[in-house]
């Protein structure tokens, strides 16, 4: 059945392989870009407005003027590299506006219809680093955290009105996200040189190369929206099934080993 989707940062990467894979699958899409001159892609059924996610005020206007919404695609970001120590609160404050509070102006603008029609997708792009961190990715990590935890308590609360949640968690997949233009990187000092410095550079050096394949990921998340009963969150692409596999299989080890200690902080029995 053919619906509307709406996706933000829709002219590159992710949001650019959903807009032409939800077309091809006879959807009609509202690209939602902050340069509507710069979308290249055209179609009858494609319709572009403008829009800043971060620009919460501009919301509300743009959900009305588009009108109906079946599925929702919060996409927009980018990735940030530096020291949680060094990163700015500027830098912090950005990445989470960019990455939490927009999104979730966003999905607050459309559920009353989706509420209203008793159905609805909400399609949050998250990432491996939603669900672990590791060196110089604090405030990219902790901004994808926060949206996967509002997201997860969203779900709970409007299934009953048939609206569903899928978290999306892409490994590294062959988009603009590592180029220069896209990637930040906050200023790094001699003491984080050596930890932050390697994951920049490891960013900056595997772009081009990366495994994942945008086109197969966006018909990966078509497939999902279409099922009765998505998951809550689907990882995307090798390296994160496996990343995610150890990071549950340890926090697993860390629960049963110190479980005791645990259970000892409860009033005696």
């Amino acid at each position: 059945m053919s619906q509307v989707w709406l996706i933000t940062g829709a002219n590159a990467g992710f949001g650019r392989a959903l807009t032409e894979q939800a077309l091809a699958a006879g959807h009609t899409v509202v690209a939602a870009v902050r340069r509507p001159e710069a979308m290249e892609l055209r179609h009858e059924r494609l319709s572009v407005v403008n829009l800043d996610v971060t620009d919460s005020a501009a919301i509300p206007g743009v959900v009305e003027q588009v009108g109906r919404i079946d599925v929702l695609v919060n996409n927009a970001g980018r990735g940030m590299v530096g020291a949680a120590e060094e990163t700015s609160d500027e830098e912090l404050r950005g990445l989470m506006e960019l990455h939490f509070f927009g999104p979730v102006a966003l999905t607050k603008a459309v559920l009353p219809g989706m509420r209203e029609r008793k159905s609805g997708t909400v399609v949050q792009l998250s990432s491996q680093g939603g669900r672990f961190a590791f060196a110089g990715i604090s405030a990219y990590s902790g901004s994808k955290f926060a949206i996967e935890g509002w997201s997860e308590a969203l779900a709970a609360e409007t299934k009953q009105f048939g609206i569903r949640v899928l978290i999306v968690e892409p490994g590294a997949f062959r988009t603009s996200f590592n180029e220069p233009s896209a990637l930040h990187v906050a200023e790094i000092s001699s003491v984080y040189e050596g930890s932050v410095g390697a994951v920049r550079d490891a960013l900056s050096n595997g772009n081009g190369t990366q495994p994942g394949d945008p086109v197969r990921a966006a018909r990966a998340i078509l497939t999902a929206v279409a099922s009765p009963e998505p998951p809550l969150r689907l990882p995307l692409g090798s390296d994160a099934v496996e990343a995610l596999q150890g990071v549950y299989a340890g926090a697993q080890t860390d629960l049963a080993t110190w479980a005791d200690l645990s259970r000892s902080a409860d009033f005696p029995s």
